[in-house]
């Protein structure tokens, strides 16, 4: 068999098997060369078809073997791939991930590589705060896109932080990015250029209706209560005054504009385009969050 074949195959028991995509892919083909490769041990950039490609590449039995073996457990347990291979990969950017946090997939990555977010950060900005960091990935990408910055990675999980440590010392970065433990802003330590957040904020419909892969992820880093909003809330208090006068909050909601806009009516938030579209990441002027009312 060959490894394309052996592609092929495992995409076919994806699919048939009714998993659920979203933690690095978005469909069983590209899901099965996630697999396949990784479990051989070849690079997943790797070219399929053309004079070096490795489609073609005859696979012996013991190492087909091991890749049905995953393939299967993939479709058992519903985890995440991630989760079975211990690494995720966010705008080109290798991390290690396991069960202490969510996988990395914040559409805020991809303003950081894309240079979108420079136009609101000053040339002589000196700090950034990740808020609720997880793995620490927007942070390792922030650090990189803003080689000046200090940063601070904050989150209430001791477990998620122990995963950012490692992805710290992985990207050689525990100079720059600092870690700090507490609930929401109470991890901050002074005031900020830019504050970096991807929250919980899935209502409790939707979190009641997620997919097996969803549910094997932290729940602590998903669920936002009945609207989504609950750590929002709290976050829009207080941002304003752990702000630079010129500073910004970026902030993810997701498919919850809806909800965003019932719960902070008025407030004029900007919107940024990205891959899923122009509706789930805002950024929030340090003016606008101290306008809003504090009851």
């Amino acid at each position: 068999m060959t490894i394309g074949q052996l592609m092929e195959a495992s995409a076919q028991a994806l699919e048939a098997a009714g998993v659920s995509f979203g933690h690095g892919t978005t469909n069983a083909w590209d899901e099965a060369a996630w697999l396949v490769l990784w479990r051989l041990g070849l690079p997943l950039d790797s070219e399929l078809d053309g004079p070096h490609g490795v489609a073609e590449r005859v696979v012996d039995a013991a190492d087909a073997d091991q890749v049905r073996t995953l393939v299967q457990q993939r479709i058992d347990s519903r985890k995440p791939a991630a989760y079975l291979t211990g690494e995720a990969w966010l705008q080109g950017v290798p991390f290690h991930v396991d069960e202490r946090c969510i996988v990395p997939r914040s559409l805020i990555g991809e303003l950081l590589a894309a240079g979108v977010l420079d136009t609101w950060m000053p040339q002589d900005a000196q700090r950034l705060l990740d808020l609720c960091t997880g793995g620490g990935s927007l942070a390792i990408l922030a650090a990189m896109a803003w080689p000046q910055l200090q940063v601070d990675a904050a989150d209430i999980s001791v477990d998620a932080l122990a995963v950012a440590r490692i992805n710290l010392q992985r990207h050689g970065l525990e100079a720059r990015v600092r870690l700090c433990q507490g609930d929401g802003l109470a991890a901050a330590q002074g005031v900020y250029d830019m504050i970096l957040c991807n929250p919980p904020y899935v209502n409790s419909a939707s979190m009641a209706q997620l997919p097996a892969e969803y549910r094997a992820e932290p729940e602590l880093a998903l669920a936002g209560g009945a609207d989504g909003m609950d750590f929002v809330r709290r976050l829009l208090r207080d941002a304003g005054d752990r702000l630079q006068p010129h500073g910004a909050l970026v902030l993810e909601i997701g498919h919850e504009r809806a909800f965003f806009e019932a719960a902070f009516p008025g407030l004029p938030a900007l919107w940024l385009e990205t891959s899923a579209g122009a509706d789930q990441v805002c950024l929030l002027g340090r003016d606008a969050l101290l306008a809003l009312p504090t009851t």
